[in-house]
This record gives C-alpha cells, sequence and structure tokens, in this order.
C-alpha cells in the first residue's frame, strides 16, 4: 500500500434532528423544558422515520437538555448515545466540532440539538453540488420542531468541514 492518506468508498450519514414540540410549563428554566404532547407523538413518528428510511444509528450525539433527551427516549432508536452539554445553545462551529471527534468507525450518526444550530450545520455542510436543492430550500425557510436533515459524506467525521456533505434529504414528521 502506498504511504499517505488511506482511500474509502465508504460513505458515512448524518442525521441532524432537531428535538420535538417543547411545553412551557411556569417557572422552569429553558434547559428543563419538558415536550408537549405534540412533540411526544412527533418524536415516535421521527423514529418511525428514521428506522424506516436510513442506515441503522450506530451512534448518537444528544444536547443535555430535556426536552432533546425525551425526543431521544421517544424515538425508541437504540444506539449508544452521549450526552454533550455544548449542544445546547450551540454555535454551528461548536456542533461541527463534536461531530469531528466521533470514532471513526461509527458509519450513521445521529445529532439531536436544537435551533438555530440545526439548519445552520445541515446548510453549512451541504456541498452547493451534488446536493438536493428542494431540501435545502425547505430547511433555509424553516427547520421546524421534530424535523430531520439527512447529509452523506465519504470524509472520515474528523475532516467533515463545510461543504463536504451531500444534502440528501429533509423530513418533517408529522
Amino acid at each position: 500500500m502506498p504511504y499517505g492518506e488511506v482511500v474509502t468508498d465508504r460513505y458515512r450519514t448524518l442525521m441532524l434532528l432537531r428535538h420535538a414540540k417543547s411545553d412551557y410549563p411556569a417557572g422552569v428554566a429553558d434547559h428543563q423544558r419538558p415536550l408537549a404532547a405534540r412533540g411526544e407523538r412527533e418524536a415516535r413518528l421521527a423514529g418511525d422515520w428514521l428506522r424506516a428510511h436510513t442506515p441503522a444509528v450506530d451512534a448518537v450525539l444528544c444536547s443535555t437538555a430535556t426536552r432533546t433527551r425525551q425526543t431521544f427516549a421517544r424515538t425508541r432508536i437504540e444506539a449508544p448515545v452521549t450526552y454533550v452539554d455544548r449542544l445546547y445553545d450551540a454555535t454551528p462551529g461548536a456542533v461541527i466540532r463534536e461531530i469531528n471527534g466521533v470514532d471513526p468507525e461509527v458509519e450513521t450518526l445521529l445529532v439531536i440539538g436544537h435551533e438555530p444550530a440545526m439548519s445552520s450545520v445541515a446548510l453549512g455542510l451541504a456541498t452547493p453540488d451534488g446536493s438536493n436543492k428542494t431540501a435545502a430550500e425547505h430547511i433555509s425557510t424553516k427547520f421546524p420542531t421534530s424535523a430531520i436533515a439527512v447529509l452523506r459524506t465519504a470524509e472520515p467525521w474528523e475532516q467533515l468541514t463545510l461543504s463536504s456533505a451531500a444534502l440528501v434529504t429533509f423530513h418533517v414528521p408529522r
């Protein structure tokens, strides 16, 4: 084998899931806000859609907020989860740095977070050519609660940067 970088034809799938619809109970801090009844239903629908339309999830990065934890639980996705405080109120760069630290053996990653980071990460990672332009238009208009952006890349997680993944699809489970 020649010296230098290893070439791989293995693709990685990244799913960005915004938490499901949350409730606003009086006196509850933002970080502790739970899901609303509608959010519980939509999180289950998001999990059903992920299982039906994407590869099996190998790992999950999830914000520590109550609503993101509850969203993950209700998706019924069976995968190792890492709760990351930095994903709460995160900048797009912070989200990408967390993705860059994922184990290289992970092929399918689910990130559960918040707006406006989820839409910014999806659009920022999407290549201008090779991405689903309709999906990008929908994301740029609105990334509603429980929405899922699916991206695909040949880059190792540690090398994922802006414009290095194809935006495959965008789905809002309702």
